[in-house]
């Protein structure tokens, strides 16, 4: 058994604030990316970080605001990506006829930190709360407008685009890489909508090197 308050002891004396915030909130991410915002719990979150719960307590209040901050994590990743790519399509690196497949590669890119999407699934499953589904219907409309009005991309566009991204999340929601076992239409459906990346998917969930399928 881990001994929480022999850890918290050199994590609180030896990493700034901002650091530990990070940690905590990293593994917050993926806690309840899996296990979603009511089989969560701030002891599981503690016990990932290796700290005590007290900790996370002092640190973040709630469960309900440690979730929020969670989703203002994985948001802030995502307007960062998308906002690289498009300083990329500013400075002429990116041609404009590459802008939505490289806006839609920065967004399967977040795959490798499976608990950015899967949180963010989560905080949109949670629309139903006051707090939690205010800030998840701010945050997918704040990516909505960054679309529109930053990649001046059309409406209709903007709206298959996070469709396709909602069919990423739905994939891993429901553990398809994780699960399909060599099925030749799943395969196909992860195919089209991982591109690349579905190599590196599918070792992540099954933590075998890229390049080996078995």
């Amino acid at each position: 058994m881990t001994n929480n308050a022999a850890v918290e002891q050199p994590v609180r004396e030896r990493m700034p604030a901002a650091e530990r915030r990070e940690l905590i909130l990293g593994h917050a991410s993926e806690v309840f990316g899996r296990r979603g915002y009511a089989g969560t719990t701030t002891e599981q979150i503690a016990q990932a970080a290796g700290i005590s719960q007290p900790y996370v307590v002092r640190m973040f209040g709630t469960k309900e605001k440690l979730f929020v901050e969670v989703i203002e994590r994985a948001l802030g990743k995502l307007t960062v990506a998308f906002r690289e790519v498009l300083r990329q399509h500013s400075t002429g690196e990116i041609p404009s006829d590459e802008l939505g497949a490289r806006l839609g590669q920065a967004y399967v890119d977040l795959i490798e930190d499976r608990g950015i999407l899967m949180s963010l699934m989560q905080g949109f499953i949670q629309g139903h709360d006051p707090v939690i589904g205010e800030r998840a219907r701010a945050g997918f409309l704040e990516i909505y407008r960054l679309l529109r009005d930053e990649a001046h991309f059309p409406a209709d566009e903007v709206r298959s685009f996070l469709a396709d991204g909602m069919l990423i999340n739905t994939l891993l929601a429901i553990g398809l890489p994780d699960n399909f076992e060599g099925d030749e239409a799943a395969t196909e459906l992860m195919t089209l909508s991982f591109g690349a990346k579905l190599d590196t998917v599918l070792c992540a969930a099954t933590d075998r090197p890229p390049g080996d399928r078995g």
